[in-house]
């Protein structure tokens, strides 16, 4: 993908280097003189003097070979690089050469409706040699645990499965995105060295179709980050590298100053369109708790699909357009499944706090899934009367005007009385850092089209049972 990148780089700093436990990164790293430092770096005719190469063995693979070839000269091969080992040469994206992303290869089959929390991939992690966060191609899960799909018997329920399994992202969408992840990590060390990059999102949390766009978050180091001032120059540098290094491979780079700045991009390999973030660390927590949830159970992927692809249709599901957003929908639907009167879905922050507790060392949050066994529910109820009941719940039962929504707490709690959730019209907990994740919602007109959307959807589908009512399948299903 990228044939000017050191694909020999060593993805963790050398053991003599590391002091800190969690990221190997001191309270002080990226210091305003480090940023000039890597502005330099970005600059220099020889980015390679910007990190040292050396040998490094992951697990069963073989020392990863290293050399100091010049980079960003242009396309053409130079000639002193025709004698350097083959792993150590400049590779393609998809090079039959490069060592290629394990990843299990399980796909659901439709046939025997079954699908599986699948493990990411199997190299081993050891802590002991590398005490940093790891990469996401290295992250351990155990083997997958088996779910089979929930009957469906009703023409409702049918339809929503058919959808799901239609819809739902496959594992070569993930291996699109984490190559992608993986060539654009060793791009962005050549700036930060110690920096790391995080596939976030829908695209790892189970709630992915085939046409989510990728998240990524880049963490330079634990505490955090000014985002109107240290985030947009650290943005700022990437865009401009992604620009100028990189503009045969990704297109339409653009750098958006909002309150959570980002660069949205597209990779022209995979096609896929990404947003990049800075240190929004709680991303990663909560991806593994939305990631536990979503196989918890085997209703609730299912349905968290069906009900987004039916607010998208209706156009209530984009915060940058002041209704909602994928994550605020999700909680939405985790909360309904906890308050039934006999819950689909527990707490797992009450159940397992050391497991989702937020002072859980980052490069130990990608176990928690595999910690926590199924969840065994003594609510039969099929997918047709769970998508009706949640229209109902959202139509009818919540009060929007005093009541909070936490998964958290698996219950609806009265509002606090902070500035943050002053004249809120939609108020849904951050699990972790206890914000507004509906703050979006600012706007009574919008808040009313949530509101009777709800109402409407409730009716047509009581009265009907069809989820054709609601939203065209077929529509839905060629958009993936």
């Amino acid at each position: 993908m990228f044939p000017n990148s050191i694909l020999g780089r060593p993805p963790f700093t050398p053991n003599h280097q590391q002091h800190n436990n969690f990221f190997n990164l001191s309270p002080t790293v990226y210091s305003h003189q480090q940023l000039i430092d890597a502005q330099f770096n970005f600059q220099s005719a020889d980015l390679s003097r910007a990190v040292s190469l050396q040998q490094l063995t992951y697990g069963n693979v073989s020392p990863i070979q290293t050399s100091a070839s010049p980079l960003f000269r242009g396309r053409k091969r130079l000639s002193d690089e025709k004698s350097l080992p083959l792993d150590g040469k400049r590779q393609r994206f998809h090079s039959p050469h490069q060592e290629p992303t394990v990843v299990n290869q399980i796909v659901p089959l439709s046939g025997e409706r079954r699908y599986s929390m699948p493990p990411l991939f199997h190299t081993h992690y050891i802590p002991d040699t590398v005490r940093c966060v790891p990469p996401f191609r290295e992250i351990p899960f155990l083997e997958p645990r088996e779910i089979t799909l929930p009957e469906a018997k009703d023409k409702l329920s049918q339809q929503i499965l058919e959808l799901f399994e239609t819809c739902q992202q496959q594992i070569s969408d993930l291996k699109k995105k984490e190559l992608c992840r993986t060539q654009l990590q060793r791009e962005i060390q050549l700036l930060f060295p110690q920096s790391r990059l995080f596939l976030v999102g829908s695209s790892l949390n189970g709630f992915g179709t085939r046409s989510s766009d990728g998240d990524l978050c880049l963490v330079v180091k634990e505490e955090p980050v000014n985002q109107k001032t240290e985030a947009r120059h650290i943005l700022t540098l990437v865009h401009k590298h992604f620009c100028t290094r990189l503009s045969g491979y990704i297109e339409r780079p653009q750098l958006i100053r909002a309150k959570v700045p980002i660069v949205k991009f597209r990779d022209k390999v995979s096609c896929v369109e990404f947003d990049l973030n800075v240190n929004n660390i709680v991303g990663i927590r909560n991806t593994f708790l939305l990631r536990t949830y979503a196989y918890l159970e085997n209703r609730v992927r299912p349905l968290v699909l069906v009900i987004k692809k039916w607010a998208s249709h209706h156009q209530i599901n984009d915060a940058s357009r002041g209704t909602l957003s994928s994550y605020s929908l999700v909680l939405m639907v985790l909360h309904y499944l906890q308050t039934l009167p006999e819950p689909i879905l527990p707490s797992l922050q009450k159940i397992y706090p050391e497991s989702f507790s937020p002072a859980v060392q980052l490069h130990l949050v990608h176990q928690a899934p595999c910690n926590v066994p199924p969840y065994l529910s003594k609510n039969e109820s099929n997918l047709g009367d769970l998508l009706l009941g949640f229209l109902k719940y959202y139509a009818t039962e919540f009060d929007w005007n005093s009541q909070m929504i936490s998964v958290r707490e698996a219950k609806a709690i009265p509002r606090p009385d902070g500035i943050e959730w002053r004249n809120k019209f939609i108020c849904v907990e951050e699990p972790f850092d206890g914000t507004n994740t509906a703050r979006a919602v600012h706007e009574k007109q919008k808040f009313d089209m949530i509101k009777d959307q709800f109402l409407k959807s409730w009716h047509r589908l009581k009265n009907k049972r069809d989820l054709n009512s609601i939203l065209p399948v077929r529509a839905a299903i060629q958009k993936r």
